[in-house]
């Protein structure tokens, strides 16, 4: 074969090879675009890890219990008898107060007296740094007994109960009504200032009848 021969030949390979990768060049392409499995997971990863995860939701607090000491007017003698109860816990001093004076505001439940007029709402309470713990009530506060006992009774009700279950805290109390200072509920109580408690509206222990000698006793001689 002469070297014009051999040239010619090999130049007609060339071409037949252009040919076949010009032909089959769009396939290649796919498949030399598809990304390695490795680098797809890696890809898959990094998409997962810049999603943020959700935070974790705290716990729930049980519900906490405290034991508090309410003042209700007695039914068979004059005075304020003492009601225990459990009320849920606070540990906002305000919200704690304001729980206290909706259970006296909620009645006895061993079957006292009401200390607070139907319908009392407690619409706010908050303690100054002094220890003065002011409440304000609803107009329906108001709606007491005409006697001068029967809206003692109920100031001291409040007095009593927030001074004796805070005593560290709370010191004084003004009761104020619908977010304005009154002078007094129904004409006999100041309550132009903070009142300190008072213990002597207690109700006296109820005294046991004496026991009759038995009749078969010998007189003393």
């Amino acid at each position: 074969m002469t070297a014009r021969a051999a040239n010619a030949l090999v130049a007609l390979s060339l071409v037949a090879l252009l040919a076949v990768v010009s032909l089959t060049a769009p396939r290649w392409s796919r498949w030399l675009r598809r990304p390695l499995p490795a680098a797809a997971d890696g890809a898959e990863r990094a998409r997962e890890a810049a999603v943020p995860a959700e935070p974790e939701q705290p716990a729930k607090e049980p519900d906490r219990k405290i034991s508090v000491k309410l003042f209700f007017p007695a039914v068979d003698r004059p005075g304020l008898v003492i009601e225990d109860r459990t009320v849920s816990f606070s540990s906002d001093l305000s919200q704690q107060i304001k729980a206290v004076v909706e259970e006296l505001a909620r009645g006895s439940q061993i079957g006292l007296l009401p200390s607070l007029p139907p319908g009392t709402r407690v619409l706010e309470v908050f303690v100054t740094a002094r220890g003065v713990a002011y409440v304000d009530l609803s107009k329906e506060a108001a709606a007491v007994g005409r006697g001068s006992d029967d809206e003692l009774i109920t100031v001291y009700s409040v007095v009593n109960s927030l001074t004796s279950n805070f005593p560290s805290a709370v010191k004084r109390v003004q009761i104020v009504i619908e977010d304005r200072q009154v002078a007094t509920l129904a004409g006999h109580a100041d309550l132009t200032r903070p009142l300190a408690p008072d213990m002597t509206y207690l109700a006296a222990a109820a005294l046991a009848p004496a026991a009759s000698p038995s009749p078969s006793a010998a007189p003393p001689s």
